[in-house]
């Protein structure tokens, strides 16, 4: 009986192993195929890689700029989270005040103030504009903002939002 049992264990195992050995055989196969697509797939990039930057290059000595880059505003503004909260304490103005001469909010240049966040390029030229204002121009641009916020409030339109809400 033992000798039957070991025939039978001997003939499992050359069982498995010509079943394991014939998966290993097409996982082979397959692996080596996915290996050949990359390399091919790798050539591919690399030549357009290669005819892209034969076009910029050609794109550069025709004197225009690259397609895909976008244009750099012509005036470079440093930004400062330091400048920003000096300059809002020169002109003496809250943050909620300072806010509305740009059109954020307080919450915002308080952001800006702490460095948590930068302005857009748009507010950046806003806040270099802002930096040739004097304490006196600021608060006049600030009564002027008041009150034409006041003047749409008192308009038959918003009176009438009003009354609804």
């Amino acid at each position: 009986m033992a000798n039957l049992a070991v025939a039978l264990r001997e003939a499992i195992r050359r069982i498995a192993r010509r079943e394991v050995r014939a998966e290993t055989i097409k996982a082979k196969r397959s692996l080596v195929q996915y290996r050949r697509e990359i390399v091919k797939l790798k050539r591919q990039l690399q030549e357009a890689q290669r005819r892209l930057a034969l076009v910029e290059a050609s794109a550069r000595q025709e004197g225009g700029q690259t397609p895909d880059k976008p244009t750099e505003p012509e005036l470079k503004i440093r930004f400062s989270p330091r400048w920003v909260r000096a300059q809002r304490r020169r002109l003496g103005l809250s943050a909620e005040d300072y806010g509305k001469l740009l059109g954020v909010s307080r919450l915002t240049v308080y952001h800006w103030e702490k460095g948590i966040s930068r302005p857009r390029p748009q507010l950046l030229q806003a806040l270099a504009a802002l930096r040739k204002v004097g304490r006196r121009e600021a608060r006049a641009r600030l009564a002027e903002l008041q009150s034409a916020a006041e003047n749409s409030e008192s308009s038959p339109s918003a009176q009438r939002t009003q009354k609804k809400g």
